[in-house]
């Protein structure tokens, strides 16, 4: 079944380096719990919109990771439960300014640009998150190219994990991580975020 989102999230929470590659890849040591952090509202666009190239940053990069969209508001849960507030799933964007990302030594600043956080094109359900095909996509040529089983974190740890910290409300939003193949974008690029069983998340640099 596929639904239209109609409201914003309150709040994205992000999974940083959810993938070994990933994490490979940054010469980042592969976490022993799930590392969170909050990407604001304001970042939030959707499909079809347009990111804007930050006048600070010297080199933003795309993320093309699965998004799980919480269906009812819920905290504690174990991860037996995770399901039953799952509305579903959808394809995002997490836009990074990778530059003030190393310069600050955490990641706030970095992933909270106004647009930095394109999620669409739409939310699906009824389907297994666990095994899904991910591809990035930067002026048609494949940049990203993984599978959901190779999540360090699967979703049912990650939405019980982050519901012992926070309250998470109906719409909110959780990005799952990104697989290896991140990379750099200027302006006038297309950027699209393809996942198998979802659809394609189309945005433009400006």
């Amino acid at each position: 079944m596929i639904i239209k989102f109609n409201k914003k999230p309150s709040k994205v929470v992000a999974i940083g380096l959810n993938y070994i590659d990933h994490a490979k890849e940054l010469n980042m040591k592969i976490p022993d719990e799930p590392i969170m952090f909050i990407k604001p509202q304001t970042a939030v666009i959707w499909n079809n919109e347009k990111i804007k190239y930050p006048k600070m940053s010297k080199q933003v990069d795309y993320e093309a990771e699965l998004a799980v969209v919480i269906g009812k508001k819920c905290k504690n849960i174990s991860e037996n439960k995770v399901e039953e507030y799952i509305l579903g799933y959808t394809c995002l964007n997490d836009i990074t300014a990778r530059d003030l990302q190393r310069k600050d030594g955490q990641w706030t600043r970095a992933k909270s640009f106004d647009t930095f956080c394109p999620i669409g094109p739409h939310i699906v359900t009824g389907i297994n998150p666990n095994n899904l095909k991910i591809e990035c996509y930067l002026n048609g040529e494949l940049k990203q190219s993984s599978s959901t089983k190779n999540l360090i974190f699967k979703i049912k740890k990650l939405v019980s994990f982050i519901s012992q910290v926070m309250t998470l409300e109906k719409y909110d939003v959780i990005a799952t991580g990104t697989p290896v193949g991140v990379g750099p974008v200027k302006i006038g690029d297309k950027i699209e975020v393809k996942i198998e069983k979802i659809g394609v998340l189309t945005n433009y640099v400006i």
